[in-house]
């Protein structure tokens, strides 16, 4: 029996990639730039499996002894959200990105929308989701209203008070929205942004759900579950995969949630099997928000969990922890960024060892199919030979 259990720490880059000035990117390093801007990070467990041996991070000098293999992975689909990464990192590339509205949406779009729900909608421009809610959230109480919004991301966002609209009914809307944004307006996600409060202090609730498209080709998680390898996910892997290649979902609402549902598995699956997991407050509570103090706290919270799952590594388990883009809190952007992303590698039968620069995400995907022993085609290039056993 082999587990291999794949946790993302969403938007923890490592650097600047080649092309990140064509993005806006340029100077971008979520970890280097935070580690500095901190003062030092303290993250003695992650700092034992290498990932100081990956870029220099203040307060995580490299080690002469990694207990993890180390390296960073470049992202060779276009964009850098949080679908491409993923569905990368499953082994599925892709060359044109999600379209992105800096205008906001053309009237098509929102007068299609509009009609399908039977009112208007407030806002419809680029913006911070804690802005604009304190922006238009006193209308929006009144009016009932939606407010829809995007980001330098491939996103239409729905955001809606949780007492003038049921959850139920945003995420109704949700769907709708899904269904009229395909082809040339097929947005990577469209979310359900749920607040909370009253005018001066509306504040965003944990009932967050992502719509996403469904991947256009067999990813590794669909390669799995045919060959009878169950996929299981944690956090919103389901919601980004469209639960496309995925056997069994926890939902999460934080890391410490997520850890949790991560252990769960790991306790309960006596099989071989995937277990996917996605830590998202780096991203959307900090990284978005260009909150560095709480980015730091946020990691090293991590750091002080990340033995419990060591603890519950089986024989032949392999670790995988990664990430799907960067969102450095130290830029003046608040949106994501193109970097590289981190990968650390460990178990019991794993050698550690310097992984390099990989060229794709989709390294992973091929590794995994390597690891389960399944036919899995892809540009990325399998390092499982550090796995000995």
């Amino acid at each position: 029996m082999r587990r291999v259990i794949m946790i993302v720490l969403d938007s923890v880059g490592v650097g600047e990639l080649p092309d990140a000035a064509l993005y806006g990117d340029t100077g971008s390093n979520t970890l280097g730039n935070l580690a500095r801007a901190v003062g030092g990070l303290n993250l003695p467990n992650l700092g034992r499996l290498g990932l100081g041996n990956i870029i220099p991070v203040e307060g995580v000098p490299p080690t002469s002894a990694p207990e993890a293999a180390w390296g960073k992975m470049a992202e060779q689909s276009a964009g850098k959200d949080t679908t491409t990464g993923h569905w990368e990192i499953a082994g599925l590339i892709l060359d044109k990105p999600f379209p992105t509205y800096p205008n906001g949406f053309p009237p098509e779009v929102m007068e299609a929308f509009e009609a399908a729900i039977g009112r208007k909608a407030l806002g419809n421009y680029p913006a911070s989701g804690t802005e604009i809610i304190a922006e238009l959230g006193e209308d929006h109480v009144k009016t009932g209203y939606p407010i829809v919004y995007t980001s330098a991301d491939s996103v239409f966002q729905i955001a809606a008070h949780e007492e003038v609209v049921p959850l139920e009914t945003l995420y109704e809307w949700c769907r709708i929205a899904r269904n009229l944004l395909q082809g040339d307006h097929g947005v990577g996600r469209v979310i359900a942004r749920p607040f909370l409060g009253e005018p001066g202090n509306f504040v965003r609730t944990a009932n967050r759900k992502d719509f996403s498209l469904e991947p256009p080709a067999p990813t590794i998680l669909d390669v799995l579950v045919d060959n009878g390898i169950p996929v299981y996910s944690v956090g919103k892997i389901m919601d980004i995969f469209a639960a496309k290649g995925i056997t069994e979902g926890i939902p999460t609402k934080n890391n410490h949630a997520t850890v949790d549902g991560t252990i769960h598995h790991m306790r309960t699956k006596n099989e071989s099997c995937l277990i996917f997991a996605n830590c998202v407050d780096f991203d959307m509570l900090w990284g978005h928000r260009n909150n560095a103090q709480g980015y730091a706290q946020g990691l090293e919270e991590f750091d002080q969990r990340l033995p419990e799952v060591l603890r519950e590594l089986r024989p032949k388990d392999v670790l995988i922890i990664l990430a799907d883009h960067g969102c450095d809190p130290t830029t003046a952007s608040t949106d994501h960024s193109r970097e590289y992303v981190p990968i650390l590698v460990t178990g019991d039968q794993v050698e550690p060892e310097n992984l390099g620069i990989r060229e794709t995400f989709a390294d992973t995907a091929q590794t995994i199919a390597d690891l389960f022993g399944v036919s899995f085609t892809s540009s990325g290039r399998s390092f499982a030979h550090i796995v000995k056993g």
